[in-house]
């Protein structure tokens, strides 16, 4: 079917445009932490999100209020979530990946690079993207959990390392 009628349309255009606002409103409301840079657990929220909000306009059954509802109910969920991690070590480390090494202090980490299914050619890309022209300029590079790069300068000073969360090197803290 290609077309069923003008009064589909607009019931469609309608509800789209009232639960678009509502979904958008609630994300507002609800911080910016609710779709920060994504890792896995964010891009489920994202994608839940995305679909009710297709249901929602797009189906007869879903009337607006369900999916109003079930947009507070996502957004909610993801709150109790984001708070139980900050309290609970468990629950962060079920829902958030840990930070993975895939260079130090010259040396391409192979073992956590086949772990992580990332090539040399994508380290040598980050260092690149951030300005660094020779790998001797490179503490490490860090594969972080929401699939971004980072790369950490060598630095001359001692003191509290950014590294220390990485998996799998465990830096001492400078006492």
């Amino acid at each position: 079917m290609i077309f069923s009628s003008w009064s589909t349309l607009a019931r469609i255009a309608a509800v789209a445009v009232m639960a678009y606002l509502a979904l958008v409103l609630l994300l507002r409301l609800s911080g910016k932490r609710t779709l920060s840079t994504m890792d896995p657990f964010d891009f489920v929220i994202t994608t839940a999100l995305g679909s009710t909000l297709a249901q929602t306009a797009l189906s007869k059954d879903v009337a607006l209020v369900e999916g109003l509802v079930t947009f507070a109910t996502i957004i909610a969920l993801q709150h109790l979530v984001s708070w139980l991690s900050i309290k609970q070590r468990f629950v962060r480390r079920m829902i958030k990946s840990r930070p993975a090494l895939l260079f130090y202090k010259g040396e391409f980490q192979k073992s956590t690079m086949d772990r992580e299914h990332v090539p040399d050619i994508e380290i040598l890309a980050a260092v690149r993207e951030s300005g660094v022209a020779s790998l001797d300029e490179v503490e490490a590079v860090v594969l972080e959990a929401d699939s971004g790069f980072s790369v950490i300068k060598r630095s001359k000073t001692e003191g509290d390392s950014a590294l220390r969360d990485v998996d799998p090197l465990t830096v001492k803290r400078s006492t």
